[in-house]
């Protein structure tokens, strides 16, 4: 799993020594984590699409805070009605994901709406029971090939 450099080691390997090697440990310590983006797909029964859609409108509170406190930005869920197809994307800009992940698990909200979101999909993953199962996966991971920011 990527982890991003430590302050300490960013630092100790900027040139020079003493106040100037403290100065860049403290810079280093303000950066935000400009964090990895990850993608997953996940079939929509055709016959839940305006549900989906409906409840996605209107997400609740709880729901949003805790994807926020799990370090997760800029999520979109993207829809192609001809595939029937989901594809979600976002970025995590925390520095623990799979702890992250725990957290986000741990909040019964969440996982009241995964199994309401759940009953209108279908994995892709073979063995994939649901969101709150864990693994394997219930949405698919895909692989990053090209990000132009």
């Amino acid at each position: 799993m990527w982890q991003p450099t430590s302050p300490k080691s960013a630092a100790s390997s900027q040139p020079g020594s003493g106040q100037a090697q403290g100065h860049a440990r403290t810079l280093s310590m303000k950066q935000k984590n400009p964090g990895r983006w990850f993608a997953q797909t996940i079939k929509l029964k055709k016959e839940c699409a305006d549900e989906y859609k409906a409840c996605h409108a209107k997400v609740w509170p709880e729901v949003l805070k805790q994807i926020k406190d799990c370090g997760i930005e800029d999520y979109n869920i993207f829809y192609d009605k001809d595939m029937d197809l989901l594809v979600g994307t976002f970025r995590y800009i925390g520095y623990d994901y799979a702890g992250d992940m725990e957290k986000m698990a741990a909040n019964p909200k969440v996982r009241e709406w995964w199994r309401m979101t759940d009953r209108m999909q279908e994995s892709l993953v073979e063995g994939a029971v649901s969101s709150e199962a864990g693994e394997p996966s219930w949405w698919k991971p895909m692989e990053q090939v090209f990000f132009q920011p």
